[in-house]
């Protein structure tokens, strides 16, 4: 294996200048490093930092602080030297060092199938500390769900679930119908990232970094190690970007997107920055909509049919520039700006003109910077009150590289027709200043009307049901 270490870090966010404090190393590591390059810098989303050989220098620490500070523009690796501190610059680098003698724990992974019963304690306590609308309620619908991601819910009530570096694909099973499931099912293991999951003719179709498979009959076969067919095997296969993310359309294609393999570049002339649709046997790829640096979640509303999609503003730009989006796309072909135009107003400083925003689709909702929403649902059940129908909701996964964290949360946008009224706090308290208990991935409506609610921080689901008066 060739490690690119220095590409690696590009993910990363903090480390220091003084005599190094591990623990406080530790902490900085976990709260930012560890989504993309794992809990034990083993490499998830990003390669991985244990390695002892490096394309960038020679392994030592002081090699490290600079190429953190200076950063690697040709492998998209910014400078952080503009955004931290020398002392957290050393502090990271004498945590990632080769041979470096880290905190016991410090580099424990995220809390997966088996938790101590302190480690439980404390998500319970967060669990209590979320806040709702008044009426609604929030509980755990099941545990050990590692690294969960995109959710799908079959007609039987099933719960098909992707994940990410953990490289599963889940059923979730409440067999007696009593709001918490008995069962998380392994049906496919050592996937490349399989965080895409949808459903289509009694089948489910599994979106990996590079290929489409199919598991047939799934509800009857989930429990019995069913085998898959590869339904297409030559996507785009990058890193940066690369996981997809699949729903079935209205129309029977199935869509999926290729994001962009950089932070900007203009990649208009390949396959990048563009949601793409197939048929269901891998026939039929044909671009749907461009423009889009990197959607993680769409949906189609259930009264127009039309195709929604969050999408992911560009880093290095600073804290509060430019905003997420959520956006609709009633007709193929339409372009959404990227890399010219971000969140519809910011013209991009490399590749864009003073009026090159006007040229593009704008976001319906301008979610925040950095507050990296993915995946989103249309409420289509009766249980909540009924101003909350065919509005969507939208998972806010939480900005990794912002001074002060924003995101971490489930908001509601409320809509007329496709114009945005009002975005709102749904659930919120999954950020406690620094302190991440969760991040919520993606969203899902049961057969009961109740939500659920995905986090691959927890490896839990949620689920939130209303109990007010209406």
């Amino acid at each position: 294996m060739k490690p690119i270490l220095a590409a690696a870090l590009a993910f990363c966010t903090t480390a220091l200048h003084a005599a190094p404090d591990l623990t406080a190393a530790a902490r900085l590591y976990q709260a930012h490093c560890a989504q993309c390059h794992g809990a034990k810098l083993e490499g998830a989303a990003g390669p991985s930092l244990a390695d002892n050989q490096w394309v960038h220098g020679q392994p030592t620490r002081a090699n490290l602080v600079k190429l953190i500070a200076a950063g690697v523009p040709d492998k998209g690796m910014p400078a952080w030297s503009q955004t931290l501190s020398s002392t957290q610059i050393d502090q990271l680098a004498a945590y990632i060092q080769p041979g470096a003698r880290r905190p016991a724990g410090a580099a424990a992974s995220q809390p997966a199938a088996k938790q101590e019963p302190k480690q439980e304690a404390k998500q319970d306590s967060a669990l209590s500390r979320l806040t709702l609308p008044k009426g609604f309620s929030i509980a755990v619908y099941a545990e050990g769900v590692e690294s969960a991601r995109s959710l799908a819910v079959s007609s039987s009530g099933i719960v098909y679930v992707g994940s990410r570096k953990a490289g599963k694909v889940y059923a979730v099973v409440d067999g007696n119908n009593d709001g918490v499931a008995e069962k998380v099912v392994t049906i496919a293991s050592g996937l490349n990232n399989p965080i895409g999951v949808t459903l289509l003719n009694g089948a489910l179709y599994v979106a990996e970094i590079g290929r489409v498979i199919r598991f047939d009959d799934i509800d009857r076969t989930y429990a019995a190690k069913p085998a898959y067919k590869v339904v297409k095997a030559d996507l785009p296969d990058d890193k940066w970007h690369g996981e997809k993310v699949i729903k079935a359309g209205p129309d029977g294609k199935l869509y999926i997107p290729v994001g962009s393999p950089c932070n900007t570049c203009d990649k208009e002339d390949e396959a990048y920055s563009k949601i793409w649709r197939m048929n269901p046997d891998g026939s039929g790829w044909e671009a749907y909509a461009g423009g889009i640096r990197n959607t993680v979640g769409f949906a189609f509303h259930p009264v127009t049919k039309e195709l929604w999609f969050t999408d992911n503003g560009p880093d290095e730009m600073g804290d509060n520039t430019p905003s997420c989006e959520l956006n609709v796309a009633p007709k193929k072909g339409l372009h959404f700006g990227f890399p010219y135009c971000h969140g519809g107003v910011f013209p991009d400083p490399k590749y864009g003109k003073a009026n090159s925003c006007a040229a593009y689709v704008p976001p319906v909702a301008k979610l925040g910077p950095h507050v990296a929403p993915l995946g989103l649902a249309f409420y289509t059940g009766t249980q909540f009150p009924a101003q909350y129908r065919n509005q969507v909701f939208v998972a806010e996964h939480g900005s990794w590289n912002r001074t002060q964290k924003i995101g971490y949360k489930v908001v509601l946008v409320t809509l007329h027709g496709n114009q945005e009224v009002t975005t709102t706090d749904f659930i919120d308290g999954f950020l406690q200043g620094d302190d991440v208990s969760g991040r919520p991935v993606d969203l899902a409506v049961l057969g009961d009307g109740s939500l659920l609610v995905s986090d691959d921080h927890a490896g839990r689901i949620y689920r939130v049901s209303y109990n007010g008066k209406r």
